[in-house]
């Protein structure tokens, strides 16, 4: 036997007791017995450097140092869930997604892991790249540290697919946690707070020797990717488990929504016996055809629902309520907390939303209230104990100043919040805007973080966000926390934000109720800057899904002188106010008006990709037929009742050869 053999030999072995012990829990040989072999295998590859593997099992005991996690753009976008709370929230999913789809609509069930989510890339069997949710578009790369983790395999086993994303939820079981914090005690630390924040903690650690001590576990439910060979979610689960992935078992599939509940009302008492943290569950429909056919809202999947588990409830005391101010003006009172344990940390603050909730609770300081945390960042206040009231208790009087700068509230007809009208002179709104500009899904400026720029805002160095392009590094070297390097790294920042695209940009103004989408409509219908300036509010509302407030809002921001000068100072440094000529060349209205359904399997391009080649020929495309829809691109195994509705409204169908050689589309 060669070398080479040897030590294939060796990692093969490896491999398959890995996968016994930390994906199936059914160990062959002892832990002793694995690091003999182990060790052995380390000698052989010191010795034959020319026979290195990237897989091998040897690559888990970390060591490598990352200083800075490289921001990687997911390959498919990493969406959010739609959460649910009760019976009535999933019958009403359910009857929004059969007016989409034809045929039986079968349910896979799956326990909701509270956890860091992480997107793993394979090709050609071997882990490539890991990488973190981030804000759904990008995350950091850490695949040095989750190489660590010992129930990820490093090299697959079966009939896989030559490249595919799988997605998953790294968690620290409750025995490790336990462990881990009976040693931190023993040297005298500080224990961690919880689970899921350590195992989040623990994918940034700079050292992956340090993560491969931890007893982390990743546990995988999506593949995403093409030409997988499945056709429903269940089947996804069944052959990830043949690859070598450690996917639960606990999946059911379901053929109604009182199944689902079933499944739910089980797991909401059991799910106490488990060895990891769950919060609820997540509901798929199965066939992956359907899947398509559903497709996404902005934010997440038609075709999935989270039900979350009934959230912890703690009582606490109101000791006093302060107020934040947003970058548009809007006021938000909060409850400051005696201190209370509360879904594993440790509560100080809980929102109180706006005038309205404080006089609906009548919330007052000094009483007894109860608090949860549900599915919010920041907790939330659900009512008072009215017995514990004190006997001197004084109703809560809304502030009708700003707090900041004191300028008088406003509060719209019809509009929850008041807002200080003090746009550009009110220290907090000021630096909130600049802080929106510079985050991530907005312009993504690298070597500058929020304290950053209040410290900036703080010492007169910058007004509003175009100021950041004047700056320099001499002015910015005597920050607090300020050395050369990141001083010139946030110059750098700042150069390289010029080349953000255009809808981004739009996005990152801050302009009141226009978000990503919003943003990408308006530049998709006006290319340019000026345009989109001289447009009045009843040229912005024939927009597609821009409404009378959106384009009330827009047309406001640009009245603003101030706002005009704020633009054409990022005009005059560079920044991208237009699409691109490459964007512009895919750009046409041959479809202008045309609404278009898209519905079946397609083989010369996929869904997506049809979809976006009505969109950027000025079509819409829709999910359902009314009598509005221009055509029909009807693919194959198109459901017969679509097929009825069309022709009962007398809707045309075409072909996807039609749809293309319409458009002199290469295909």
């Amino acid at each position: 036997m060669t070398k080479e053999e040897e030590i294939q030999n060796l990692r093969n072995e490896l491999r398959n007791h890995n996968y016994n012990y930390y994906v199936l829990d059914n160990a062959i040989i002892s832990d002793y017995d694995f690091d003999i072999k182990l060790k052995a295998l380390q000698d052989l590859e010191a010795k034959h450097p020319e026979f290195f593997d990237a897989s091998s099992p040897t690559q888990r005991v970390g060591g490598e140092i990352t200083k800075n996690f490289e921001t990687t753009v997911h390959d498919q976008r990493m969406y959010s869930l739609d959460n649910s709370y009760s019976k009535e929230d999933l019958e009403d999913w359910e009857k929004r997604i059969k007016k989409l789809v034809d045929g039986d609509i079968q349910y896979t069930c799956e326990l909701k892991y509270d956890g860091a989510s992480i997107s793993l890339t394979y090709e050609n069997g071997s882990l490539v790249k890991a990488v973190t949710r981030g804000d759904g578009f990008q995350g950091d790369n850490v695949t040095a540290n989750i190489k660590t983790i010992k129930s990820i395999p490093l090299k697959l086993k079966g009939n896989y697919p030559p490249k595919f994303d799988i997605r998953g939820e790294i968690v620290l079981p409750f025995d490790g946690f336990h462990k881990m914090n009976e040693a931190r005690i023993a040297i005298g630390e500080e224990p961690y707070r919880n689970p899921r924040n350590t195992a989040s903690g623990s994918l940034k650690l700079q050292d992956s020797a340090e993560v491969a001590k931890r007893p982390l576990e990743c546990l995988l439910y999506n593949l995403t990717g093409t030409n997988l060979g499945v056709k429903t979610q269940f089947e996804s689960l069944e052959s990830a488990r043949e690859w070598g992935f450690k996917v639960p078992e606990i999946a059911k599939l379901t053929n109604s929504i009182s199944g689902v509940l079933e499944f739910i009302s089980y797991w909401d008492v059991h799910r106490h016996n488990l060895p990891y943290e769950t919060d609820g569950v997540v509901v798929k429909v199965n066939n992956l055809q359907q899947q398509e056919e559903l497709g996404y809202t902005a934010k997440a999947p038609r075709w999935a629902m989270a039900y979350k588990f009934k959230a912890e409830q703690v009582s606490t005391t109101l000791n006093s309520i302060t107020y934040q101010i947003g970058r548009t003006g809007a006021i938000t009172p909060v409850a400051n907390l005696k201190p209370v344990e509360l879904a594993g940390t440790t509560v100080k603050r809980a929102s109180l939303h706006n005038a309205d909730q404080i006089e609906k609770l009548d919330i007052r300081v000094g009483d007894d209230v109860y608090v949860e945390k549900g599915g919010e960042i920041i907790p939330k206040i659900l009512g008072v104990n009215l017995a514990l009231r004190p006997l001197n208790s004084q109703p809560t009087q809304y502030i009708s100043q700003c707090p900041e700068c004191e300028t008088v509230l406003v509060r719209q007809e019809g509009e929850a919040q008041h807002y200080c009208p003090n746009y550009n002179g009110c220290i907090p709104q000021i630096i909130a805007r600049i802080q929106h500009y510079i985050s991530r899904k907005a312009m993504d400026i690298d070597g500058l973080g929020g304290e950053t720029v209040a410290l900036l805002v703080n010492e007169g160095l910058i007004t509003n966000y175009s100021d950041l392009y004047t700056l320099t590094k001499a002015q910015v070297l005597p920050l607090e926390r300020m050395a050369e390097k990141s001083a010139a790294n946030l110059i750098k920042g700042i150069e390289q934000s010029k080349n953000i695209p255009f809808e981004r940009v739009l996005f990152a103004l801050g302009i009141r109720y226009v978000g990503e989408t919003v943003a990408k409509k308006l530049v998709k219908h006006y290319k340019n800057i000026d345009a989109i300036i001289k447009a009045t509010e009843e040229d912005l509302i024939t927009v597609d899904e821009i409404g009378a407030r959106i384009a009330e809002s827009v047309s406001a921001f640009f009245k603003l002188e101030d706002n005009i000068a704020v633009v054409n100072k990022l005009k005059s440094v560079g920044l991208q106010f237009e699409l691109s000529a490459a964007q512009l060349s895919d750009q046409t209205d041959k479809l202008k008006g045309d609404v278009i359904v898209v519905s079946g399997v397609f083989h010369n391009v996929s869904r997506t990709e049809l979809k976006k080649i009505i969109e950027n020929n000025g079509g819409k495309v829709s999910s359902s037929i009314s009598k509005k829809t221009t055509y029909i691109i009807a693919g194959d195994s198109m459901g017969p009742s679509k097929k009825e509705k069309a022709e009962k409204l007398g809707v045309k169908l075409i072909s996807e050869d039609e749809f293309l050689n319409a458009l002199n589309y290469e295909k």
